[in-house]
C-alpha cells in the first residue's frame, strides 16, 4: 500500500512538471544542456566498456522509468538491438512519446516491475529515477525488483543525484553508502559527472574549456554519479 501511494505521489508530481515553467530550463538546445548531454554519454560510455563490453549487439537492457527513450536511443547508436530493449514507464503519456521517438522493435511496459520475470536483462539502468522515489522502502523495494530481473553476472547502472536540491523537495539524492547497501556486490564502479546545473547555466556562453575546467579540478562541484554493480555469478 505504502509503494502504490509513492508511485501515485510520483505520478502526480512528474505530471505537474511536464507543464510547468521550469522546462525552458531543460529546453534541450540550451548550450549547457548540450554540454551536459555530450558529458552524459562519454560517461555511461565509459562505464559501459569498463563493464559490459564494446559490444552491445546481444544485450538485454532494461531500461527503469526511460522517459522519451533517450537512454535506449542512445543503446541503439552504440550498436544494441532493438529486440533486446525494454522500457518502462509509471506516465503513459511518457511511454507514448517514447514509442513515437524511438525506433520499431523496442519493447515498451507501463507499470512496476513485479510481473518481469528473474534473470531476464544483462544489464538494467536507472537514470534519475531513485531521486524521485522518497520513502525509503520503496527505493528497497524497487532495488530488489532490478536485482532479481538482473541475470548473475550482469550489471545494473544507476545516474543520479549527489546532492539534495533545497528547491525541490520532490526529489532525494542518493548517497554512496545507500548504492552500496541496495546493490551488494563484490564488484562496483562510481564516477562522479557534470557540472552543477545552477553554474553551468551561468557558464553557459562562456568557452567549453571553462565549465570543464571547473568540473575537473574542484569534483566537489560534480552534480551527479553513475555507479554501476555486479550481480555475483551464481554458484557453480
Amino acid at each position: 500500500m505504502k509503494n502504490e501511494l509513492e508511485h501515485e505521489r510520483i505520478v502526480r508530481t512528474y505530471r505537474q512538471w511536464s507543464g510547468g515553467g521550469a522546462l525552458p530550463r531543460y529546453e534541450r538546445l540550451r548550450p549547457d544542456i548540450l554540454r551536459q548531454s555530450l558529458d552524459c554519454s562519454t560517461g555511461f560510455g565509459a562505464m559501459l566498456r569498463r563493464t559490459v563490453g564494446r559490444d552491445l549487439a546481444a544485450l538485454r537492457v532494461l531500461d527503469v522509468g526511460c522517459g522519451t527513450g533517450a537512454f535506449l536511443r542512445q543503446l541503439i547508436d552504440w550498436g544494441a538491438s532493438r529486440a533486446n530493449l525494454t522500457g518502462t514507464e509509471l506516465l503513459a503519456e511518457r511511454l507514448d512519446a517514447a514509442r513515437r521517438n524511438t525506433a520499431q522493435g523496442v519493447h515498451w511496459h507501463l507499470g512496476g516491475l513485479e510481473s518481469m520475470p528473474d534473470g531476464s536483462a544483462d544489464l538494467i539502468s536507472a537514470h534519475t529515477v531513485f531521486s524521485s522515489v522518497l520513502a525509503d522502502d520503496a527505493r528497497q523495494a524497487l532495488a530488489a525488483h532490478m536485482w532479481r530481473i538482473l541475470r548473475p553476472g550482469g550489471w545494473c547502472m544507476i545516474f543520479d543525484f549527489r546532492y539534495n536540491n533545497p528547491r525541490n523537495r520532490n526529489v532525494r539524492r542518493l548517497t554512496r553508502a545507500e548504492l552500496d547497501r541496495l546493490w551488494p556486490a563484490r564488484e562496483r564502479h562510481y564516477r562522479t559527472l557534470l557540472l552543477a546545473p545552477p553554474l553551468a547555466r551561468m557558464l553557459a556562453k562562456a568557452p567549453h574549456l571553462v565549465p570543464e575546467t571547473l568540473a575537473t579540478l574542484l569534483p566537489l562541484l560534480r552534480s551527479h554519479f553513475v555507479f554501476m554493480a555486479k550481480k555475483d555469478d551464481a554458484p557453480s
